[in-house]
């Protein structure tokens, strides 16, 4: 991996025990769509109890009330184009001094004009889901035929209209030979970033097989290839950054040797060759992963108003209704522990690189009950030694 001379993991400027750096809200249940690997169960009308405009007004105005760096925003679902104050809500978020960026679903709702109005009010950035790489696959995620070929015209809109585009995608075992094949439509839309999610097996989503441990590895070293061409970030993998300070450490060897990788990694490294003799695609120095995990640094607040660490960590620290959220996120027990890896079990616990990964919360919870336990999709198996730090030094 080419280090260009930048850091191998990018540390927030914020105290993570003070303010979280990102925050996603679920503005609504709505939507309509039935993904097969959605962490909540979606229905056509929002909830009764789902907070009000004047409430999400109040939200936004304790996100904005951690100071400066604000934490950035993204208001997600269900689908937040099922709330008819959409852009009311951007626009006072912007008018707080918060970056605001929308994660909507690709349903006849979803058209030019609605983002337009959205851009208009101040959202920057967009988030679409592509987890298939043909319309067969796509479509049977999502539920609902015709999503896929509608999603690349909606992606186009996006680029079209000024705001940056983040492809999502889904990794399950039904799809990891897809990844080539995304890629190069994720570089033909010119997103700006590839988010690559590694299922937590929680909602729909425990219908779906994910990827065994030594298969998720495989995939993580593939993806560090990737980001010497792409933007590449994950989502529910931290162990992504030990994968990044590995090779970073090892220098320029053949990863599928050095580091016992498996027949998944050979055939996505072989289709990654494939791409880069079919096209002159520059390098570029790689996206360094940001530092933050379930609860540090991160922040999700449901449709009626509770606040989780992560949106697949179905346990709230708290309530809107009852307490701030700078409150929930500094004092509740559950997030102060999230942020405390010394309380890490298993071999999470004594991994050197339990400081700058820390595992799935979300998946140790759907997994084994205990949001402190070891990552169970992980094959890493701790060296022992002192902890290091974000460039790989000692602590």
């Amino acid at each position: 991996m080419n280090g260009h001379g930048r850091t191998a993991i990018r540390k927030v400027h914020q105290d993570v025990h003070q303010r979280p750096f990102l925050v996603i809200w679920e503005s609504t249940r709505a939507c309509q769509l039935v993904c097969q690997h959605c962490r909540a169960d979606s229905q056509n009308e929002p909830h009764p109890l789902q907070l009000s405009t004047e409430e999400g007004k109040r939200l936004l105005d304790d996100i904005a009330s951690f100071g400066v760096p604000s934490p950035m925003v993204v208001i997600s679902g269900g689908d937040p184009f099922e709330r008819e104050d959409l852009t009311e809500l951007i626009a006072y978020g912007k008018q707080a001094g918060l970056s605001m960026a929308l994660a909507p679903s690709v349903t006849p709702k979803a058209t030019r004009e609605r983002f337009a109005a959205a851009a208009a009010a101040g959202a920057k950035a967009v988030s679409i889901s592509l987890d298939g790489a043909t319309a067969p696959p796509h479509d049977g995620f999502r539920g609902i035929e015709g999503v896929y070929d509608a999603t690349l015209p909606v992606c186009r809109d996006i680029i079209d209209l000024g705001m940056r585009l983040q492809i999502n995608t889904t990794v399950t075992a039904g799809n990891v030979g897809e990844l080539p094949e995304l890629l190069r439509q994720v570089i033909d839309l010119d997103a700006f970033l590839w988010s690559v999610f590694l299922l937590v097996p929680t909602g729909r989503g425990e219908a779906l097989q994910a990827l065994p441990p030594e298969e998720v590895e495989d995939v993580l070293h593939w993806l560090v290839d990737v980001s010497n061409y792409l933007a590449v970030k994950t989502t529910e993998a931290p162990h992504f950054r030990r994968v990044i300070l590995q090779r970073r450490r090892a220098g320029e060897v053949d990863a599928a040797t050095s580091f016992g990788l498996g027949d998944t990694y050979r055939r996505l490294r072989a289709a990654l060759d494939d791409l880069l003799a079919e096209r002159d695609l520059p390098t570029r120095v790689p996206r360094p992963p940001l530092d933050i995990n379930a609860g540090r640094g991160f922040v999700f607040i449901d449709h009626i108003g509770n606040v989780h660490p992560s949106g697949f960590l179905p346990v709230p620290g708290g309530s809107l209704r009852e307490r701030s959220l700078p409150e929930i996120y500094r004092e509740a027990p559950l997030f102060r522990e999230l942020r405390d890896v010394s309380l890490l079990g298993g071999r999470c616990g004594r991994c050197e690189y339990r400081n700058v990964c820390g595992g799935s919360r979300s998946r140790a919870y759907a997994v084994t009950g205990d949001h402190l336990a070891e990552e169970p999709y992980c094959a890493y198996e701790p060296r022992g030694g002192p902890m290091l730090d974000a460039a790989g030094a000692p602590v």
